[in-house]
């Protein structure tokens, strides 16, 4: 008979990820740490694990930090580790650091650094490709061929990649029809002058259309979305929020929608923008989303949640910058218009066009076509095969806001019979169904911290030492 210490099983090594083991091993639990994650360094993931110029951090550095209680911690790496002294576009106009994707990823890495040297973090380069629960434990099944055992497990994962629009299915797999365009060199099929297709508005269709620019793309751009609306940046001057949405709060979604279009008139007569409103729903918007019962979040989902996004994500200034250039010069068209049919024509594509309270159709000819929809969270649980096989097997349940995993507050996973199970944890934003506000990193990383609490007091639960029978050699 052999002892073990207790085994903390993190799926997913970007921020989420990272953090919740980064938090987990400075609590000092008495349980070894495994993180699953195949890229090179812990921290990045599919946010910061990018080259591209333009990507930039969508709020200011000194809003970003892995550590709740020390918001200048970023700012202080920088300063330390001289990160900007090669980017010289990296501050905006008022001086304030926008630094690029990749910088704040090797940021969280350096945090994680002494911990994984040590071996207090053990950074498994794999991939989960399954996971069965067998005597109250979960052993994962890795594309090494390796199967380990964990006490606890933590699900990082990242966004399913997006859903490919049906009307645009017939064209999978030609070149310059870019179905996802947050993998590497996704946009090196498109040339200078090539005219270009991007469906979508949100902060991914930001970002490419300022990378395209970035690259010298001269050739025209439109991109749609059904209402037209564009990602938008901060404001001119710093605001503290503005607006109290607790203290008598809302109870359906169209009354939430009435406090804030007022709160909006009442900053303007203060001097405020809507930035200050919205900062306010955000700082309250775990607790707004509490009290709203189902059916009123899901009506939010399915009628706010497009105009909460382009307002809630804005663009770093260079971004916007990049944006407004662009229209001005006229090679950026932002229509509301969905795709009624696509066709293969020559070198490119024939699209027709549907504009919002309109019914002429538009045909619109193009080289090139480049999805920005967004996540697939319809399919999060066949995203991926061990969501797939734990979901198969009742463990996980979608969450009926359509946003994520069903999840109780305290993150507990709720399984396909209702049941919160104590060693099954969603971090992140897949878990943004139950949390409400969860995609920006300030409430990442809170609920982050979280999470590695609540493991730390289920290890507390558990025996010093696990006694557990060898296996057959």
């Amino acid at each position: 008979m052999t002892h073990h210490r207790p085994i903390v099983g993190i799926i997913g090594g970007g921020f989420t990820g990272a953090t919740v083991a980064l938090h987990l091993a400075a609590m000092e639990a008495a349980a070894d740490i495994l993180v699953f994650e195949p890229r090179t360094h812990l921290g990045a993931g599919l946010a910061y694990d990018t080259s591209e110029p333009v990507h930039r951090v969508n709020v200011p550095a000194g809003k970003m930090s892995a550590y709740p209680d020390d918001p200048e911690s970023f700012l202080r790496w920088l300063e330390e580790t001289d990160a900007l002294s090669q980017d010289a576009e990296a501050f905006s106009a008022d001086g304030v650091s926008f630094p690029r994707r990749e910088v704040f990823g090797r940021y969280v890495g350096a945090q994680l650094a002494p911990f994984v040297s040590s071996g207090r973090i053990d950074h498994r380069r794999t991939r989960v490709v399954g996971v069965q629960r067998e005597h109250d434990r979960w052993h994962l099944s890795c594309e090494d061929g390796r199967t380990v055992a964990v006490d606890i497990l933590v699900l990082a994962v990242s966004h399913p990649s997006p859903s490919l629009p049906r009307v645009l299915r017939a064209l999978a797999g030609e070149p310059k029809l870019v179905a996802d365009a947050t993998r590497p060199n996704a946009l090196d099929p498109i040339d200078r002058q090539d005219r270009v297709l991007v469906v979508g508005n949100g902060l991914t269709a930001a970002d490419v259309i300022a990378a395209l620019r970035k690259r010298g793309h001269e050739g025209s751009i439109t991109a749609i979305s059904r209402r037209g609306l564009r990602s938008r940046g901060h404001p001119k001057a710093a605001q503290e929020p503005f607006g109290d949405f607790l203290t008598v709060p809302a109870l359906r979604a169209s009354e939430l929608l009435r406090r804030v279009r007022s709160e909006i008139r009442g900053a303007s007569r203060a001097g405020l923008s809507w930035h200050a409103v919205l900062d306010a729903v955000r700082a309250q918007g775990q607790s707004i989303w509490a009290i709203l019962p189902i059916a009123e979040r899901r009506r939010i989902v399915r009628h706010l949640r497009p105009f909460w996004d382009a307002h809630r994500f804005r663009i770093a200034p260079q971004v916007e910058q990049a944006l407004d250039e662009a229209i001005a010069e006229g090679s950026l068209s932002i229509l509301a218009a969905s795709v009624l049919s696509t066709e293969k024509a020559g070198t490119g594509f024939r699209v027709v066009l549907r504009k919002r309270f309109e019914t002429r159709a538009l045909p619109l000819d193009v080289h090139a076509i480049v999805v920005t929809t967004g996540p697939g969270h319809g399919d999060i649980l066949q995203s991926q095969a061990l969501l797939s096989q734990l979901a198969a097997e009742g463990w996980l349940s979608l969450c009926p806001t359509g946003l994520g995993i069903l999840n109780e507050p305290d993150a507990r996973a709720i399984t396909a019979k209702g049941e919160p199970l104590e060693n099954l944890l969603i971090a992140g934003p897949l878990a943004r169904g139950t949390v409400g506000e969860l995609m920006g990193l300030p409430q990442v990383t809170e609920h982050a911290v979280m999470v590695a609490r609540r493991v730390a007091d289920s290890l507390a639960r558990l025996e010093p030492a696990r006694i557990r029978m060898p296996k057959p050699a």
